[in-house]
């Protein structure tokens, strides 16, 4: 109780006099930002398992991009499981005026087994349970779908070659996902009207899907039972991998979030590591003063590891505090991807706050403690302590140990955690290498023009070279965050916009049958726009690489196993189309050979090389080909590309459909509804509008991240002020000296001005290379895109750093000339 009573009263001493401000600013960023991204994505991981069979549609889902086999169904049925089929795939609905592409979604009686369907009899009408499906002949259109029509209830839609009675208009389906087909406005019909619509046609695309519920025993049973059967291209979904397309896209979130909490907790611990050692010297003589006292080694141990316990512990719940109430506002956004009300978060978070806390203190501050507590009585009447200096490599190391573990724990992803702790080390490294080898070379100033102030200045940073090398590397590291969160990834945003070319297309045409292309052509020249280049398209399936099966439990990644389980759009010719480029092997041209050019991204997700022999199912029947090039698509350029593209005669005697891209002119919008309405099998996709669907999903993600990169930015504020402040106390000594000996207030400036400036320049230059190197490896490796950066902007946001830094160190030391020397030496004493 002693101890504890003691501790108290020197938190609180501390506190009051301001020696833990920084050191808490640091501690409660940290843990605010990890425990912020904690709440968030526990909050949507427990709304995401709630919600799942709402979600599903049912109890266990099976999708297949071909119809699937009726003994599915009726071995639910015989299980006693209720069960229902849907379809969805994109269409063209038109009017007599205009033609909007939706996704068609047919549904059977029965659906939906889980969840809600929700409809509304008007616009701005508020929605109600529908109760049923639309009746034969009736068709049920989302709210976006109605105004781009300009339809309203009773009045009649076309659909392929049927006309739909508008009945109702969607509010809320809880099986929608965030796939391809939730961008585009939906239009729900009875599974009955299918056939009459002429729309599923060869090489149509698809996605069937089975909807099972039941009582949990059953559901088990049938999916033991479906398990085994299932055939190429089906898959079963239920609560433990359920809508992988919202859990794709908030696990990328999570990863970026994890990152940009890793980057605050890192910028943190750098922070703190400065604070604490300036907290060390100035409390070595009150130590020592207590040593004269009979305090023994062992109770100022336990004072200091108790004062510093019940710091991390206040600071820590604090930070978990504004990091639930931050989590609140956060969810609001991210609620909205997942179409529910999220539930509020569990408390594993709270403990990870808590810990991360700790471990800071335990890995940044008590090593600084240790050695705090081994200062010799002596050190009252004699200043000399050798032992400090020596052992302060020690602290740092032991604290980066702690921060290594920490940032592996933080990730949840032993990649981006290798990844990210290697990084900052790899650039620690060359930041202090960097930094020693110039202010070592100040070491030769012997007389430089400026007079004594700037010599003596330039003198002090190599006299002091531990300490100036470590304000440095700090100083760089702040900066390089300040860097890479402003301006590198406007630059990356920058080169995205550069790459979209204002003349590319921003309409595709698909489901062009081949009797249809004179016609197609014909009704482009007539209305003044250039004949478009329909290209063949076939579907297919990969079933093997070099005689080996292809399987997607395979491979590892999600996405990878998507890949291998779909059917490819394959397609031939004797032409390389614009925006590809072969960059391994040869181009087949017009020769009649048994080979197939392959994209070189899905050669590298499915293990394909060059020279590889692959073979293909197309409808039943084995094609097989070898690669015999490979090539880099232009992705940004909107033209139609294929995966893998045969030689000539490959595949000439296949059923296909035809595809093409074009770019519709401002003033040409009612030739759409005039395709459509000559061929209502045509399918037209406005990639404009699709593009702004998923750009709006995306900024949901982003305004989420980005509020959390703001910590990460105040983090590195934070470093830059514990840097400036580390040698603080130094400097008051030596300034207080110098003036007994006769310097003059004009050299003091010039010395003080002439550090910071030195410093603040070299922690520029360094940061700006380093987001240099950060944004071409993110533009090159990550993005695929060609960094062009805005050098003159990031050489003046430099040298605005470097000059923020030598302002901010001159307000901090400025006061210290306004002393007379006796209040100086007796304050640094």
């Amino acid at each position: 109780m002693h101890t504890l009573r003691l501790a108290w009263t020197s938190l609180l001493r501390d506190l009051r006099a301001g020696e833990l401000t920084l050191l808490a600013v640091a501690l409660l960023i940290a843990v605010t930002c990890l425990t912020s991204v904690g709440f968030l994505t526990d909050s949507l991981r427990l709304g995401l398992n709630r919600d799942a069979n709402q979600l599903l549609g049912g109890d266990l889902l099976v999708t297949a991009d071909h119809p699937l086999p009726m003994a599915l169904s009726d071995e639910a049925h015989r299980l006693g499981v209720r069960v229902t089929e849907t379809r969805l795939f994109n269409s063209m609905v038109s009017t007599d005026d205009v033609a909007q592409l939706a996704a068609v979604k047919t549904v059977d009686l029965g659906y939906p087994l889980r969840g809600s369907l929700q409809v509304a009899p008007a616009m701005g009408a508020p929605g109600g349970e529908a109760g049923r499906i639309p009746a034969r002949g009736e068709a049920w259109l989302e709210e976006r779908l109605v105004s781009g029509l300009g339809v309203k209830p009773g009045d009649s839609v076309q659909l392929g070659n049927s006309h739909f009675r508008v009945g109702a208009l969607v509010t809320f389906e809880s099986d929608r996902g965030t796939n391809f087909f939730s961008f585009i406005p939906r239009i729900i019909i009875n599974a009955a009207d299918l056939d009459g619509t002429g729309l599923i046609q060869e090489g149509s695309r698809v996605r069937y899907r089975l909807q099972f519920a039941g009582d949990k025993r059953e559901i088990d049973a049938l999916q033991t039972w479906l398990a085994p059967r299932l055939e190429r291209g089906e898959r079963i979904e239920s609560i433990d991998n359920a809508r992988p397309e919202v859990r794709n896209g908030l696990d990328r979130a999570h990863r970026f979030l994890r990152l940009a909490a890793m980057l605050a907790v890192v910028l943190a611990a750098v922070a703190i590591g400065l604070s604490s050692r300036r907290y060390l010297q100035r409390h070595l003589d009150g130590c020592a003063v207590m040593r004269c006292f009979g305090a023994s080694r062992r109770q100022l141990i336990g004072v200091y590891l108790v004062e510093f316990v019940c710091f991390g512990l206040v600071v820590g719940a604090l930070g978990c505090i504004v990091g639930f109430a931050l989590q609140a506002g956060l969810a609001k956004v991210a609620s909205s991807l997942v179409s529910a009300e999220l539930p509020l978060p569990g408390p594993v978070p709270a403990v990870h706050g808590m810990l991360t806390s700790l471990v800071l203190v335990a890995g940044f501050i008590v090593p600084q403690l240790l050695r705090l507590t081994r200062v010799p009585p002596i050190r009252v009447l004699r200043r000399e302590w050798d032992a400090l200096e020596a052992s302060s490599l020690g602290a740092w190391v032991v604290g980066a140990l702690a921060l290594a573990g920490l940032m592996l724990w933080v990730a949840q992803d032993i990649r981006l955690g290798l990844y990210v702790v290697g990084g900052f080390a790899a650039a620690c490294v060359v930041f202090a290498v960097a930094g020693w080898i110039v202010l070592s070379l100040f070491a030769r100033v012997r007389s430089v023009s400026g007079g004594w102030g700037l010599r003596y200045g330039l003198a002090a940073l190599h006299r002091r070279l531990g300490g100036s090398v470590v304000q440095s590397v700090a100083l760089a590291l702040g900066l390089t965050a300040v860097l890479l969160l402003t301006l590198v990834t406007q630059d990356l945003l920058n080169s995205w916009r550069r790459n979209q070319s204002p003349d590319a297309p921003n309409q595709f045409v698909m489901n062009i049958q081949p009797e249809q292309r004179p016609q197609v052509r014909k009704l482009f020249t007539d209305n003044g726009l250039p004949a478009p280049d329909l290209l063949p398209m076939i579907r297919g399936r990969l079933v093997s690489i070099n005689d080996r099966p292809v399987k997607g439990g395979d491979y590892e990644e999600d996405r990878t196993q998507r890949l291998a389980e779909r059917e490819f759009n394959l397609s031939w010719a004797s032409t390389l189309q614009d925006g590809n480029r072969v960059v391994a092997g040869r181009w087949h041209g017009d020769a009649h050979v048994p080979e197939f050019s392959m994209e070189e991204g899905i050669g590298t997700r499915l293990g394909i090389k060059l020279g590889d022999e692959v073979v293909f199912d197309i409808g039943g029947q084995r094609v097989t080909g070898k690669i015999s090039s490979i090539r880099k698509l232009d992705w940004d350029s909107m033209r139609v590309n294929f995966f893998f593209t045969a030689a000539p005669g490959l595949l000439d005697d296949y059923p296909a459909s035809y595809i093409t891209s074009f770019r519709l002119p401002d003033g040409k919008s009612t030739f759409i509804a005039q395709l459509v309405g000559s061929f209502p099998n045509l399918s037209v996709i406005d990639v404009g509008q699709v593009i702004s669907q998923v750009v709006s999903l995306t900024d949901k993600l982003i305004s989420v991240v980005q509020f959390v990169l703001a910590f990460a930015l105040v983090a590195g504020i934070v470093v830059l002020l514990s840097a400036l402040q580390a040698t603080h106390d130094e400097r008051m000594y030596e300034l207080s000296v110098l003036r007994s000996l006769g310097a003059r207030r004009t050299q003091l400036r010039a010395a003080m001005l002439a550090e910071f400036a030195v410093l603040g320049l070299l922690a520029a230059l360094l940061a700006i290379a380093a987001a240099l190197g950060i944004g071409y490896s993110l533009s090159t490796f990550v993005f695929d895109l060609k960094y062009q950066p805005a050098l003159a902007g990031l050489l003046g946001a430099g040298l605005l750093s470097a000059l923020a830094v030598t302002i901010a160190g001159w307000l901090g030391v400025r006061g210290l000339l306004r002393k007379t020397v006796v209040e100086g030496l007796r304050a640094a004493a």
